[in-house]
């Protein structure tokens, strides 16, 4: 609830600013529905997103060039489809991508993001300073995990602001579309899915309207 009321004042780094800069400019061409793959590593589930969704914008973004530059090996899209990957940091990508009043139709989540000590619990998307940007962007929301707890108390911070969520698990024959997913499914470990729809307003809360 602290985090709702209080806009993150973190200064911006410019090399995140120039990353959006770049992406903006085909959101801002862009009719169609946006769908924003955060943390999306190596790209793999960018492209399955893109092959699933052919009318929508598809975006991944991710911190590491490592991963990004392992794309090819992991892309299993039809070639054509609509999308692209961006190396940006997160906290800094969400926050300009409120301030350019993005709403999005769909937004990914997957993998692995749990810092699992009670100590580090700010440091878990729900509960870090830029989490009402996510809300902000409004959407339909999917996260995975491996980890119930963690979308389990994603699922509580939602209900702080009357957003319900569901969760449930991922079959065992479920396709993986990462490779985080792949390692998890192989070594037997029960995968979570999380939904929720965010509202596309954003008024549930006040600190970025503040700024």
């Amino acid at each position: 609830m602290r985090h709702l009321r209080s806009p993150f004042r973190k200064p911006i780094q410019e090399h995140n600013r120039e990353a959006f800069a770049q992406v903006q400019k085909l959101v801002a061409d862009w009719q169609g529905p946006i769908i924003l793959d955060s943390c999306c590593g190596v790209g793999e589930s960018t492209a399955y997103i893109a092959e699933q969704n052919p009318n929508a914008l598809v975006i991944g973004v991710d911190k590491s060039a490592h991963r990004l530059g392992r794309h090819a090996h992991y892309q299993n899209a039809e070639a054509g489809q609509r999308y692209i990957l961006v190396r940006a940091d997160l906290h800094d990508f969400w926050r300009l991508a409120v301030e350019a009043h993005w709403q999005l139709d769909q937004h990914y989540i997957l993998y692995p993001n749990p810092w699992p000590k009670a100590a580090h619990l700010g440091r878990r998307w729900h509960g870090s300073p830029v989490w009402p940007y996510v809300l902000g962007l409004g959407g339909r929301l999917v996260m995975r995990s491996n980890w119930v707890t963690y979308l389990t108390e994603v699922a509580s911070s939602l209900a702080l602001v009357n957003c319900s969520a569901s969760i449930s698990p991922l079959l065992a024959r479920h396709e993986p579309i990462t490779p985080f997913e792949r390692k998890y499914q192989r070594s037997g470990q029960q995968l979570w899915e999380l939904h929720a729809q965010l509202p596309e307003d954003g008024r549930y809360f006040s600190a970025i309207e503040a700024e």
